[in-house]
């Protein structure tokens, strides 16, 4: 069971540095002040963002910033080691040894200048990882108080199911939404809810405004319908809809765009009609419900 209380919408720093928005550092200390001010505290970080940058780049706007680091929860994940100017990496791969493990976290704290995480995941799942190192790690950095809560990103039930035999799993970061609903369906939440594993749903609007396709097409007639019914942008509604999902699922937003952020907590207000809900899926899958 998770001790940490996150926002009910995450903000997602993956594209704050140079692999997109290339933000100053005065850029993020406003966008770090403009997300707690719309209660968005959470802030979902990775080793890799910004090949090894992104976190460094956070944590000296965060410092520069002088807010009290009990006003915000800060996420961050280690396992993949890229091709990258910091590392001497032939090939992509996963890491899961336990000196890597505490090493990593103990790199993300000194750039993310935080003395703990809040939420700390491994990225992706490897076939070579072994549970019992890997507990060994996630129980020494709780027990020295570097991390509070440990959890997985794109893991199956059976390798959640691996780890968390060997040390509590109170996250699970997958891929949800209207357009990429498998989760719901392949017994994954299911088993979250079961084990009290809390869902984050990273890319939580889908395809639906990147891609042209009948699905999408489908999708933007009726949320057009929608918005004159609810009075709320089309992203809100996609994310009011993750968040009737009974499992808790906590999307993480990715924009950094002032008026998206100051409307993301409006789908927390929303309370979708059960109908419009099951209208979203259908027209996501091409099809009724059985």
């Amino acid at each position: 069971m998770s001790k940490t209380a996150l926002s009910p919408i995450i903000s997602g720093t993956m594209n704050w540095g140079v692999w997109d928005k290339n933000l100053t550092t005065k850029e993020m200390e406003n966008l770090i002040q403009l997300c707690i001010e719309n209660k968005i505290t959470t802030f979902d970080h990775a080793d890799i963002y910004g090949s090894y940058t992104t976190e460094a780049d956070f944590g000296k706007a965060f410092h520069n910033s002088k807010i009290s680091r009990e006003k915000l929860q800060l996420i961050t994940k280690c396992g993949i080691q890229m091709i990258a100017e910091s590392r001497q990496n032939k090939i992509k791969h996963y890491d899961y040894s336990k000196d890597y493990i505490i090493w990593s976290l103990e790199e993300s704290l000194k750039k993310l200048k935080t003395d703990y995480v809040d939420v700390f995941l491994l990225h992706r799942p490897s076939p070579l990882m072994q549970a019992d190192e890997i507990a060994e790690a996630v129980e020494k950095l709780k027990a020295e108080g570097k991390i509070i809560d440990f959890g997985l990103s794109n893991f199956t039930s059976s390798q959640t199911e691996l780890i968390r035999q060997k040390t509590e799993v109170s996250y699970n970061q997958v891929q949800f939404s209207a357009t990429n609903y498998e989760p719901m369906v392949d017994g994954s939440f299911d088993y979250m809810q079961t084990h009290s594993i809390r869902p984050l749903s990273w890319n939580p609007l889908g395809t639906v405004f990147r891609e042209d396709t009948k699905k999408t097409r489908r999708l933007k007639k009726l949320l057009s319908d929608l918005v004159q019914k609810y009075g709320f942008g089309s992203d809100t509604l996609l994310l009011a809809w993750i968040l009737k999902h009974p499992s808790g699922v906590i999307p993480i937003a990715g924009t950094v765009n002032i008026a998206r952020i100051q409307a993301l907590m409006k789908a927390v207000e929303l309370e979708m009609d059960k109908e419009d809900w099951f209208a979203i899926w259908t027209e996501s899958m091409g099809d009724d419900v059985a």
